[in-house]
């Protein structure tokens, strides 16, 4: 498991390791880690170019430390200090080890031909506030286009949040130290670290608990301990069966669709109630659906029209699980039963809250855990980072997936893929995690780095589930 921390959870366990070790060990080791990590970066070191840009805190202490130690393997080491505090011993290791050090009132407007190769974003720690100064931004300005390595999380997000207020670095890539942060995982932030980099530093973190949730994201063997998977003496009801209620005459696909995702093999049986001549339509492309009975979970929403309200109701009457999708979310009004998984984009979600979808898109884990709150439900924020929220407070973050699944009817896969994972006996926070990721696995699989449709993405999901390791 990927966990994400908050900073008073960092900050408590760095207090509790620096107890135990010399003083100024701990920043060392996040020297080292940040300084391998450029060097991987540029692919050598002797005769490279970096440039840091140093704040006033900790981090820019660590860009300090790690510009000493490449600037001893031959880097050609520059540092801009954006502050007159500093880190003190970070500027007399650099300058021992033949670095250049840059008063504020030194810097140059603009770069000298000897332009570097990567930029160092040592700005703002992760106590920071988001946004940048003036001479953040200038310094930012002069540096535009050359590669960024931020240091723990780009200067100016709000690392707890994900937010962003104001200007911030964009990275190419993040290193970060000890655990990840929130806004690692969470856009708009995570957005803007690029790709991320742990370095261990031997913490001491507490798990993710009810008392202080954070984030986290499932990694592939997670899935794999989590997926349901047939006993020697399974049959089709003991494997579970999901029924879908989607579809109209006007959305037809819809329907097709939700019932692909469902029909990934992960539950023994999928039912369709639906219009006649939607039904027919889905019998044909999927001869193994059969009719209206008995079922573990529903799946209630994609294309139903006017019809989704009274079909939702059906489905919460029979006192299962159910997915609520699209159009079935327009009905959803206070309270849900246990079990119940709501699955909107930004637009859906606004609409349920009587918010803006700007705000829910600046805001996702605030809006994700407020909608789980509200509806005592189960609430899967569909985005670039999909969010699954508890009404306690857990997070899960999906960080699978590519931009092509930005297309019509991906949604109604997911959305008949969680209802199959609840009839195979997930809880439904873990059928909304482990359904989010294996769809965004099964659309890398099926883009193989170009365009997709819905269909490719359902047909897909059975080669996301043998790619995962053996439990």
């Amino acid at each position: 498991m990927r966990r994400a921390h908050t900073v008073e959870q960092v900050r408590a366990a760095e207090a509790e390791l620096m107890a135990h070790l010399p003083e100024g060990a701990l920043m060392q080791r996040a020297a080292a880690g940040l300084a391998y990590a450029v060097i991987d970066l540029l692919g050598s070191a002797y005769g490279r170019r970096v440039l840091l840009l140093v704040g006033s805190g900790d981090n820019g202490g660590d860009a300090l430390y790690a510009g000493a130690l490449l600037a001893r393997r031959g880097v050609q080491v520059e540092a801009w200090l954006l502050s007159e505090h500093a880190h003190a011993g970070g500027i007399a290791a650099l300058k021992a080890s033949g670095g250049r050090v840059v008063l504020p009132s030194e810097r140059p407007s603009a770069l000298s031909a000897a332009r570097p190769e990567v930029v160092v974003d040592g700005i703002v720690g992760i106590g920071g506030r988001p946004g940048l100064r003036d001479e953040a931004q200038d310094a930012l300005k002069a540096v535009e286009g050359i590669p960024v390595v931020a240091v723990d999380t780009p200067s100016g997000v709000d690392v707890d949040t994900g937010e962003l207020d104001g200007p911030h670095v964009r990275a190419d890539v993040t290193v970060t130290f000890g655990t990840h942060k929130v806004a690692h995982l969470v856009d708009p932030a995570a957005a803007a670290c690029g790709v991320v980099h742990l370095v261990d530093l031997g913490l001491d973190l507490p798990p993710q608990d009810q008392t202080q949730p954070a984030v986290e994201a499932l990694q592939p063997e997670d899935v794999a301990a989590l997926l349901p998977r047939p006993e020697p003496d399974a049959q089709k009801y003991a494997r579970g069966v999901v029924g879908v209620r989607a579809g109209s005459a006007r959305y037809p696909g819809a329907a097709l669709l939700s019932v692909a995702g469902a029909s990934s093999g992960l539950v023994g049986m999928v039912r369709y109630v639906g219009p006649a001549e939607v039904a027919d339509r889905v019998r044909v492309a999927h001869p193994e659906v059969v009719g209206e009975g008995r079922v573990q979970a529903w799946v209630v929403g994609s294309g139903g029209g006017d019809r989704a309200g009274d079909e939702l109701a059906a489905a919460l009457d029979d006192g299962v699980p159910v997915v609520v999708d699209a159009d079935a979310l327009a009905h959803v009004d206070g309270p849900l039963p246990d079990g119940t998984v709501l699955t909107p984009h930004a637009g859906e979600l606004a609409a349920m809250l009587g918010t803006d979808r700007a705000d829910i898109e600046a805001r996702p884990l605030h809006h994700a855990r407020h909608a789980a709150t509200t509806y005592g439900a189960v609430v899967l924020l569909k985005g670039r980072h999909t969010l699954i929220a508890t009404p306690d407070g857990r997070v899960r973050a999906t960080t699978t997936g590519t931009p092509w699944l930005a297309t019509a009817g991906a949604g109604d896969v997911l959305g008949g893929l969680i209802g199959a994972l609840l009839a195979a006996g997930l809880t439904a926070y873990d059928a909304a995690s482990v359904g989010s990721w294996l769809h965004g696995a099964a659309a890398t699989l099926a883009s193989k780095g170009g365009p997709l449709v819905a269909g490719q993405v359902a047909a897909s999901i059975p080669a996301a589930v043998r790619s995962l390791p053996d439990r």
